[in-house]
């Protein structure tokens, strides 16, 4: 079983306009509504490759019961802590003439330290049986900014891999405590290093304390500083469409390959074609199956010298 932890989950709303203009008014052509946060994003996509997978985090109010409604319909399943405040909405409107969207994200529920509590033994008591865990996404206000630190250290001591996958300053208190893996996007890896060079920041987080970076580079791709060396991983071709949830479904595809036993190149090549599948989805938290098998075989690998 993989275990997925989204400690500020939302619902997903994808509003898809003609054409977005500013201080314009503008007719929707599609409206959908998802379970989301990151790590419900992992969660989906995992299921839908087969894997056994459970989600926890916080969910409350009345967005919280449409949330956990919504999750039912899927093979997720739902270990969530409820809250006395109401999940938070994000939006996402897609400018379908340009393929570009806009995200507007609310900052979510206070939790209190009781609610922290009681998430603090549902977790403890899920790593028992769990095969990996993926701490993702933003802290809601209430959370300490090393919680995901302090959750890092439990899934040590269960002996449970755990991936990081979240930015700022949880992100740096989190990799002291030397998860297994962390996945940090271009702005998120310059923010904790200070280089805006991929290859030496990947390298100069690793140092501090991570197991394994995978550095995402948008369409560029992977770049991976593992035990095993150093690897980058791009797409065939650039993809042109809705790139939310593709960065999640890169850590989906990084897990997979992890509870599988695949080889790093086999990792990062699912990860790469997951993520490009993803933006090929109108939702994030989708792939189109049918883009990722045709993209998983033309993924390129491409070892680099390690001393770089």
């Amino acid at each position: 079983m993989i275990l997925t932890v989204t400690l500020n989950t939302a619902v997903d709303l994808t509003y898809r306009v003609p054409a977005l203009t500013p201080h314009a008014s503008h007719r929707v052509t599609q409206v959908i509504e998802r379970p989301g946060g990151k790590g419900l994003n992992v969660a989906r996509v995992l299921a839908a490759l087969g894997h056994e997978t459970v989600a926890t985090g916080f969910a409350g109010g009345a967005t919280g019961a449409v949330l956990r409604e919504q999750l039912a319909t899927t093979p997720v399943r739902d270990e969530l802590v409820e809250t006395a405040g109401a999940t938070r909405r994000t939006v996402a409107v897609v400018d379908a003439a340009t393929g570009d969207t806009t995200q507007l994200n609310e900052p979510g529920p206070t939790v209190t330290a009781a609610e922290w509590t009681a998430f603090r033994v549902r977790f403890t008591a899920l790593l028992d049986g769990a095969t990996a865990v993926a701490l993702c996404g933003s802290l809601p206000p209430g959370i300490h900014v090393g919680a995901y630190a302090e959750l890092v250290r439990l899934a040590r001591t269960a002996g449970v891999p755990v991936l990081l996958d979240t930015s700022g300053e949880p992100l740096r208190r989190g990799i002291a405590a030397r998860p297994d893996l962390v996945k940090p996007n271009a702005d998120e890896l310059a923010q904790l290093t200070g280089s805006r060079d991929p290859l030496r920041a990947t390298h100069e987080a690793r140092g501090r304390g991570a197991r394994t970076v995978v550095s995402s580079l948008g369409p560029d791709g992977l770049l991976a500083a593992t035990p095993e060396g150093l690897w980058r991983a791009t797409p065939p071709t650039a993809v042109k469409g809705n790139p939310t949830g593709a960065g999640d479904s890169a850590v989906a595809g990084l897990l997979s390959g992890l509870v599988d036993g695949a080889p790093w190149p086999d990792r990062l090549s699912r990860a790469v074609a997951l993520s490009a599948a993803t933006v090929l989805s109108p939702v994030a938290g989708e792939f189109d199956p049918t883009a990722y098998e045709e993209l998983l075989p033309k993924v390129t690998l491409k070892q680099l010298d390690d001393s770089a």
